[in-house]
């Protein structure tokens, strides 16, 4: 897999479009894409609503073991809804999208998954009821994986009460219960990876009216250190590598005569966190006053060193 941004100390391993200029039409030139360093396929943040499409790439891509991901949301089910449909948000009078919108969207494509074979992943899940349907998937033995954002994890509709433009975000803050589910899910091994979700935004998009606003949060600086401060250490670090077990990437080992890629961090420092951890330039955080545990110090990736304040 190929570094593409040598002169960092991190690697950049990309994601392909699934489908043409990410029209939902026809599919990408996926096998091109994949001999050049893809390692999976997303349309990101978009729905695949043809349902023969999935089916096509699902079947296509399984003579070079590439990885399709699905936006888990049913686009006509969702309509112009912006946060989930529950008790607060009706209180908000804001279009609201039910949670059937994700669930029929994960069972329709595990079902061609079923038909067809190959490789799935779910991207940000947000439903326990979702992680149950792609859990049960895979003990048929379908390869089929989920990850979940950060933001699902730690946050819930309450906290639009008050309107915030950065806790806009798709998929929606779910009610508290789900959130405390999804978690559980998370802890019991059932999910495969828990993401940042990083959708760094400017002011232009973010301080406006809710409704007019962008969704989508910057989270990536912060991921760690709120992650560990809801589960275990060891939890943490599986589900923020677990990158390497669903899509084609080598993991990197502690061996002799092999690039180190370490990274070195700190689990028993308590805080919260404060517009000073985001060192992006989009301040956009939903993460704000959540509690964590831990920090990252620093990274090796070969000869290249980083070491944080």
């Amino acid at each position: 897999m190929k570094n593409y941004l040598n002169d960092q100390p991190v690697d950049l391993i990309p994601i392909g479009s699934l489908t043409l200029s990410q029209k939902g039409e026809h599919l990408a030139e996926l096998y091109d894409m994949k001999e050049t360093g893809a390692a999976g396929f997303y349309d990101f943040k978009k729905s695949i609503t043809n349902a023969n499409l999935m089916k096509v790439a699902l079947q296509y891509s399984t003579g070079f073991n590439a990885v399709i991901q699905s936006y888990p949301e049913n686009s006509d089910l969702a309509g112009k809804g912006m946060v989930n449909e529950d008790s607060t948000t009706a209180l908000l009078g804001l279009k609201s999208k039910p949670a059937m919108a994700e669930t029929v969207q994960v069972a329709r494509d595990l079902q061609i998954l079923s038909y067809t074979g190959g490789l799935l992943h779910f991207p940000t899940v947000s439903l326990s009821e979702s992680v149950n349907l792609i859990d049960e998937a895979r003990s048929q033995g379908l390869s089929a994986s989920c990850s979940v954002s950060i933001n699902n994890l730690l946050l819930d509709s309450q906290s639009l009460l008050g309107f915030e433009a950065n806790f806009k975000l798709d998929p929606p803050l779910r009610n508290e219960e789900e959130k405390l589910a999804l978690l559980q899910d998370v802890k019991s091994g059932k999910v495969q990876m828990v993401t940042s979700d990083h959708i760094p935004l400017d002011i232009e998009h973010k301080k406006l009216e809710f409704d007019r606003a962008k969704s989508g949060a910057t989270a990536i600086e912060v991921t760690f250190k709120a992650l560990n401060a809801v589960v275990d250490t060891y939890t943490s670090v599986k589900l923020l590598t677990g990158a390497y077990d669903v899509f084609p990437i080598e993991r990197p080992r502690i061996k002799a005569n092999q690039k180190a890629v370490i990274t070195m961090f700190t689990d028993s420092e308590n805080d919260t966190i404060t517009s000073t951890d985001l060192v992006s330039t989009s301040k956009n955080c939903a993460l704000l006053g959540c509690k964590t545990r831990g920090r990252v110090l620093g990274i090796i990736n070969g000869k290249k060193i980083k070491i944080y304040e």
